[in-house]
């Protein structure tokens, strides 16, 4: 079923589209039935897992770190990953520059806006990524590139509401994108509301249950 549903949605997305699989908790057997059919992109919410799998499948596949990152565990997936979504405050971005220091490297990654009211989501305020992008601190870091931003809507089904969340992420990304040749991705939208964060401009999607079906947690 993993092939079948996997060249399902990339009949649906636009080629502008870069689909991540989402393949936390998934077996190395399932993301190599996804990898034999092309796809090489996967993210992972926990560095110890993503880790793991990255010691155990072809080295070209490109990690993603999508869940909350704590800083004292970037060390562990600085030497490989290819993009850090998940990133809520300039100390994480101290961390990550140094980390790339070490391993001779720039880490990309995506400052998370937050867009949802919901409590559990995390995620800096539109004002502040734009702080955070004009300082003098961040300009100063030579191991670290952000490349665009990351949003998570709110857990509802009200199409109202997400279009409006999503909306809000492209307006922002549109705003700083205009005088940032780095800024390309805005990654937004999951196996419930995909379609719709592509309708809103989302250049990027995570889909996991839809791929792998359901989670074991």
């Amino acid at each position: 079923m993993i092939k079948e549903n996997l060249n399902k949605i990339l009949d649906k997305i636009p080629s502008s589209v870069t689909l991540v699989a989402i393949s936390k908790t998934k077996s190395v057997d399932d993301i190599l039935v996804a990898y034999n059919q092309g796809q090489r992109m996967f993210g992972e919410n926990k560095i110890q897992e993503m880790s793991e799998k990255h010691n155990l499948l072809p080295k070209d596949i490109k990690w993603h770190m999508v869940g909350h990152v704590q800083s004292n565990k970037i060390k562990y997936m600085a030497p490989y990953v290819d993009l850090i979504h998940g990133i809520d405050s300039f100390k994480s971005l101290l961390v990550i520059n140094k980390e790339g220091k070490k391993n001779k490297k720039i880490i990309k990654c995506l400052l998370q806006l937050k867009i949802s009211d919901e409590e559990t989501k995390f995620g800096l305020e539109f004002n502040q990524i734009e702080d955070i992008l004009k300082s003098e601190d961040y300009n100063k870091l030579t191991n670290v590139k952000v490349s665009g931003i990351m949003a998570m809507a709110s857990y509802t089904n009200n199409i109202e509401i997400l279009e409006k969340e999503f909306n809000n992420a492209k307006k922002l990304f549109d705003r700083i994108k205009e005088n940032n040749n780095e800024f390309k991705i805005l990654s937004m939208g999951m196996s419930n509301d995909y379609n719709l964060a592509i309708n809103c401009g989302s250049n990027m999607v995570r889909i996991g249950s839809s791929i792998f079906g359901s989670r074991n947690y």
